[in-house]
């Protein structure tokens, strides 16, 4: 790895370690501020609409101005979003400062396309599997902490030492070199749409559509169901989370290697077991694999990346990845609503509702998908 892939993985290291002080702990904390079920679940599908709107321009943006200055803009408004969360006093405030952080989701476009331009000789589902388990490896530790610290000192605490941290990572990320921007010229301008939105292309995107909705919706409330259903304390949650985080860095070190079309049909298979597990698991050890388990949504969505990548030209890299990246997003606006709903019919629904998508999932990528399980060329 280059010097640049190394700062980033550094950045995303500690950025992981910040967020993993708090992504998890969001839901019980907007219980704490008194928030329903349903009203969980209807501001987290509200957040994931801010985090939709920023993809396309932010990968249209990298692929003409440039990443680093994308990259820069997301991590100080991270810092931002952070400490208006961490100084809340109402649900309100507190909200914004989700939603502002929501925003910089956006960075996920030209990140991956700093990351495949600066990858040399490693291939893009290797080198966007490795620095996904970079990011993981730091969020092993923060769940750890922030369940201790919410446990002890209030979860509040856990939002003001994941500013601290932020500001760190923001230090490191500040000394990555700038890539050169691919030029094109204005017949190729002005066929983006006809290159990019092939039937092909929009037929992978339908499917991704579907699959990362089916793997999203058992997350949102996994850890209010545990805590109410199961009796498993903040401790104990930030225990599961940090092996989430685990999960994702042992899946995409192993899956990494793997051609991509595979990888995300496996990764999908590890969501459909954590769905089971967390659904008829009885106590900690079960829990604790469940979340190992649960590290495949994030080795799904490099999986994803990977392949986009594969059908369109390096010129239009940033708004391929900016329109999965979208599509992702979508999934997540929509799932935590119907979440929140199935929660409020009976928990267990959330699970057994989502087995049944995640196993058609499987079934309409090995049947459907235009890449399929065939080794891509990178």
């Amino acid at each position: 790895m280059n010097r640049d892939l190394i700062l980033v993985a550094f950045a995303l290291i500690t950025w992981g370690f910040g967020e993993g002080l708090f992504i998890l702990f969001q839901p019980l904390y907007l219980e704490e501020l008194g928030a329903s079920p349903i009203a969980i679940g209807v501001i987290l599908g509200g957040i994931g609409i801010a985090m939709t709107i920023a993809h396309l321009p932010a990968g249209y943006l990298s692929d003409r101005i440039g990443r680093r200055p994308l990259l820069f803009a997301a991590w100080i408004l991270g810092v931002s979003a952070i400490w208006v969360m961490a100084l809340a006093n109402t649900l309100q405030v507190f909200v914004l400062g989700a939603a502002i952080y929501a925003v910089t989701a956006f960075v996920i476009s030209p990140l991956n396309s700093y990351i495949t331009a600066a990858r040399g000789k490693l291939a893009v589902g290797r080198v966007l599997t490795l620095t996904s388990a970079a990011f993981n490896v730091g969020a092993i530790g923060g769940p750890l902490l922030g369940g201790w610290i919410a446990e002890n000192f209030g979860l509040r605490y856990n939002f003001i030492l994941a500013g601290c941290v932020f500001v760190i990572s923001t230090f490191i990320i500040i000394n990555i070199r700038s890539q050169p921007v691919v030029d094109i010229d204005l017949r190729e301008k002005r066929s983006i749409t006809r290159e990019i939105f092939t039937s092909r292309y929009i037929r992978y995107l339908t499917i991704v559509f579907f699959v990362m909705f089916a793997l999203y919706l058992p997350q949102p409330l996994s850890q209010n169901f545990l805590q109410n259903e199961r009796g498993v304390d903040l401790s104990q949650i930030g225990a599961l989370i940090s092996a989430r985080s685990a999960g994702g860095v042992l899946l995409n070190l192993t899956i990494g290697r793997l051609s991509a079309g595979l990888g995300f049909v496996l990764a999908q298979a590890a969501m459909g077991l954590f769905t089971l597990i967390i659904w008829h698991g009885t106590g900690m050890p079960w829990y604790f694999l469940g979340y190992l388990l649960m590290g495949g949504y994030q080795t799904a969505r490099a999986m994803v990346s990977a392949q986009a990548r594969s059908l369109v030209d390096a010129a239009n890299m940033g708004l391929a990845y900016g329109t999965v990246e979208t599509v992702n997003s979508t999934a997540i606006i929509l799932a935590p609503p119907l979440a929140g709903y199935l929660y409020s019919q009976n928990p267990e629904y959330i699970y057994s509702f989502s087995f049944v998508l995640i196993c058609a999932g499987i079934l309409i990528t090995i049947l459907f998908s235009p890449i399929g399980m065939k080794k891509i060329k990178d």
